[in-house]
């Protein structure tokens, strides 16, 4: 059934609701209960079939997993959240939609209209709230290598995946590869699920964490929680390979070993090191790349983090350069659950506070001292496993960087040198690298690299596809700006 308290659908144009969430992970999933808790009326968009996010992905019921919880590490704070979102659901506080996929954000505080492709349908929803709150998340890193495309190699988030999820392991024997602290738990879940994991490829060095030991010392949960993958590592015989990476996979119908390479200081492969390892399964990734087009397509400002990525740039109250609009987890820069989680309670402490012009109940201190130290050790780990501008030379002319659109890194380099190309968006015209079914997720970090741009200026106006017959029922003009809309929590 419609909401008519959120669907312009079912009833014209009605009263904004106080705050839209978009996405259901740790941050967005605390900000909505927080929110509500406070007495906003929320709804939470979220494009998955269940809450949680990548981290706290989770079977489906129909698998009839006894014991989800076995696959995550700090399970509880999403457990007792679930259940306040279910209570605040069945109180008619927040109103969940999963399967919606936000597209765009249109409009100004006091008056945004969210637009979303829902449900498998994809039907047309538009809705509209006087804040915004973007909890949009983080998709893997991809850096080419020659025979990446083979079947068999997937993203090491994306084994983590298939196993929280589908309980399946991509492969018997899988090799873990790229750079970032996901790769130990991956290894550590693969292996404790019965796979084997000959070895887990690290291009970075763990000594680079030597010049951040403040940042180590306050957080002494993190530094436990690595030992915890350490330990779990050694029980199961899995080799850590450290300033190395998988240079090449090999491989006819599926992938059946990989080349693995001795790195030097700038990730350059070291001629001569190169060594075979026989696998049929290989998780790679090289950290996450926060999701920003929602955010960049209003002209939120943004900065570059210690690993080099684009993120947003927020203030003490997790407000972005735009009034109205706030963000919290991995939009910010990443930082893991328990980062995400206390933003996103900070988010909404600021939300309510700006929406009734006046104090709220209680103290947010715990919470922001709590961030600053678990956003210094993420910027620790970021700084420490910042991809080195060597990379690109294993990849060979004929090494597809787009895989959408089977653009090689050589069409890209004449792009540059030949013709001209000096930003993502001229090289997308010439090369159409990135103008595939993901839209540059895959390859855009690669496609910045090998043009020397900045990634966060590829501006974009939608954020996931959408069908041309949502786009024809839009009406020509929106109610985004009503001033009567402005005022105190009512």
């Amino acid at each position: 059934m419609p909401n008519s308290a959120t669907d312009p659908a079912a009833a014209g144009h009605p009263e904004p609701v106080h705050l839209a969430v978009v996405g259901a992970g740790p941050a967005g999933l605390a900000a909505a209960v927080t929110a509500a808790d406070l007495g906003l009326r929320v709804v939470l968009l979220d494009a998955a079939d269940r809450p949680g996010g990548q981290f706290y992905r989770h079977p489906a019921p129909g698998l009839g997993a006894e014991r989800p919880e076995a696959l995550h590490h700090d399970w509880r704070p999403f457990a007792d959240r679930l259940a306040a979102l279910r209570a605040h659901e069945a109180a008619g506080r927040i109103d969940y939609r999963p399967g919606h996929h936000v597209w765009g954000v249109t409009g100004a505080a006091p008056r945004w209209t969210l637009h979303a492709v829902a449900g498998p349908e994809e039907r047309p929803l538009a809705l509209t709230a006087r804040a915004v709150l973007l909890a949009t998340g983080a998709y893997e890193r991809q850096l080419p290598f020659p025979g990446w495309t083979l079947p068999g190699v997937i993203g090491a988030g994306g084994a983590q995946a298939m196993l929280k999820a589908g309980l399946v392991l991509p492969g018997r024997r899988v090799v873990v590869a790229g750079s970032g602290p996901l790769l130990l738990a991956v290894a550590g879940s693969l292996a404790a699920a019965g796979a084997r994991v000959p070895a887990v490829v690290e291009a970075a060095s763990y000594t680079g964490y030597a010049g951040r030991l403040a940042a180590l010392a306050r957080n002494p949960g993190k530094l436990a929680e690595g030992a915890l993958y350490g330990g779990g590592l050694l029980r199961h015989r899995v080799r850590l390979l450290t300033r190395h990476a998988v240079t090449e996979a090999h491989g006819t119908d599926r992938v059946a070993a990989v080349t693995v390479s001795k790195l030097d200081r700038d990730w350059r492969p070291v001629p001569g090191t190169g060594r075979r390892i026989p696998c049929d399964a290989l998780a790679v990734g090289h950290g996450l790349v926060p999701q920003l087009e929602l955010a960049t397509a209003l002209g939120c400002a943004t900065h570059h983090t210690p690993d080099g990525t684009p993120a947003l740039t927020l203030d003490a109250s997790q407000r972005t350069s735009v009034p109205g609009l706030w963000a919290a987890g991995e939009t910010g820069g990443i930082g893991g659950a328990q980062l995400a989680l206390t933003e996103g309670e900070l988010a909404a402490h600021a939300v309510v506070r700006e929406l009734s012009g006046g104090p709220v109940a209680g103290t947010t201190a715990p919470l922001v001292r709590r961030r600053a130290r678990l956003r210094a050790f993420a910027d620790a780990m970021a700084a420490a496993h910042r991809p080195g501008s060597g990379w690109t030379g294993w990849l060979s002319d004929d090494t597809d960087v787009c895989r959408c659109e089977e653009v090689p890194a050589g069409r890209v380099r004449e792009a540059v040198q030949d013709l001209g190309a000096r930003d993502a968006r001229t090289v997308k015209l010439l090369t159409r690298a990135g103008m595939g079914w993901c839209q540059g997720r895959m390859c855009g970090s690669a496609v910045a690299a090998l043009t020397g741009a900045d990634p966060a200026a590829d501006r974009r106006p939608f954020s996931c596809p959408v069908p041309l017959r949502n786009l024809a029922a839009l009406p020509a003009e929106h109610p985004d700006g009503d001033p009567a809309a402005a005022g105190g929590l009512d």
